[in-house]
């Protein structure tokens, strides 16, 4: 029960209360006397312990706990595929740059400081839009030929170390040498797991407990991996005894919709195969195919700027929640998305009339596009 300024009274009277019963003759109801005070401030002791009694029951159990205790419940129960225990930290993004310069020969050296958004000597403006420390991996020899590409990562963990190829990034200047490179390629940066996904990963690992490599076995070590988000196993999908295990990016890959890339894809495979029985015939790790969700809106009672954006985001957690591989979309699930967004009375759907099934496993129902129409024209 809330620990509330009624509950505190009660206490007190339950106190005063004792008081009177121990102590034969005594009130301890009598206003300002010493026993009121002495039977209030006891009270008070016993309403504050009472309240961290009832805090210290949420903390015990990872469905309710707060971040510091559910992080020493993460440490009990998980164990990730870097080894580490409990949440999954963030991780540095890699890649490589292309270097050029005047003098052929020039030397970069290993641990050059480079900078992402950043006010440089010599330049009029900032190179892009934040502010990111990188370095380089390896000595880089500049050659007039052409640019030549040296590994770099950023000196920070975080998905905001992931830069698009062609982003310029600018160092000291070093006689010989251009002051700035252009990313070829920049990813792998991850960020902390959120307490939710901490939270639901303790939770799968209490309920589902390692059966030496059944199929939330997969699941589970697939979400131990940086990066994972999303998950699913399909045993038998490729014959007798073959395992096919499929997973999402939502956020490392947010630019791919959340899709997995090849080297993604070798990855997880590696990593599930130190961890798989090796009783397995054969094992596959695949990206999911996009199957994209076309909706055509008609007759919206208030086709309005405001209620399409909130329609455009109410289908994003529907498809969020609900999607996954070889799961067929129901037309009950896009009304959902639809009538459950601010703003929308009525409506009609002009096609997507009937459920979406998909060609195999492999394909994945995602948000699409919307069109918005009228079945007649609309009244003058």
């Amino acid at each position: 029960m809330p620990w509330s300024t009624p509950t505190l009274r009660a206490v007190r009277m339950l106190v005063r209360d004792a008081v009177n019963a121990s102590l034969p003759g005594a009130d301890a109801n009598v206003p300002n006397s010493v026993l009121r005070v002495l039977s209030d401030n006891q009270g008070a002791l016993c309403h504050l312990v009472l309240q961290y009694i009832d805090w210290l029951a949420l903390q015990l159990l990872p469905d309710t706990a707060e971040t510091e205790w559910l992080d020493r419940h993460g440490q009990i129960w998980l164990i990730n595929a870097d080894g580490t225990t409990g949440r999954k930290m963030a991780t540095l993004a890699s890649g490589t740059a292309a270097f050029t310069g005047t003098v052929d020969g020039t030397i970069i050296p290993q641990g050059t400081q480079l900078l992402s958004g950043a006010q440089l000597p010599g330049f009029g403006a900032y190179l892009t839009n934040t502010n990111v420390g990188f370095e380089t991996l390896a000595d880089i020899t500049i050659s007039v030929v052409g640019a030549v590409n040296g590994p770099i990562r950023a000196l920070d963990p975080g998905s905001f170390g992931n830069l698009e190829a062609g982003t310029v990034l600018g160092f000291t200047p070093i006689p010989g040498a251009d002051s700035t490179c252009t990313v070829v390629e920049l990813s792998g940066g991850t960020d902390t797991e959120t307490d939710d996904e901490l939270r639901a990963r303790v939770l799968a690992r209490i309920q589902e407990p390692p059966m030496g490599g059944d199929q939330t076995d997969y699941v589970n070590w697939t979400l131990a991996i940086p990066g994972v988000t999303r998950a699913w196993c399909y045993p038998n999908e490729m014959g007798i005894g073959t395992v096919t295990v499929r997973f999402m990016m939502v956020v490392l890959r947010a630019a791919n919709g959340g899709f997995p890339t090849p080297v993604d894809v070798q990855m997880v495979q590696g990593y599930l195969d130190q961890q798989r029985a090796v009783a397995v015939k054969d094992f596959f790790v695949e990206a999911p195919i996009p199957y994209p969700i076309n909706l055509l809106i008609l007759n919206l009672n208030s086709d309005d700027p405001e209620t399409r954006g909130n329609i455009t985001t109410s289908l994003q957690d529907q498809f969020m929640q609900r999607s996954q591989p070889g799961q067929t979309w129901y037309r009950a699930w896009s009304d959902e998305g639809i009538i459950g967004a601010v703003g929308v009375v009525s409506y009609a759907l002009g096609n997507n009339a009937s459920d979406t099934v998909m060609p195999d496993n492999g394909h994945m129902p995602v948000f699409g596009d919307i069109q918005y129409g009228y079945s007649s024209p609309p009244a003058p």
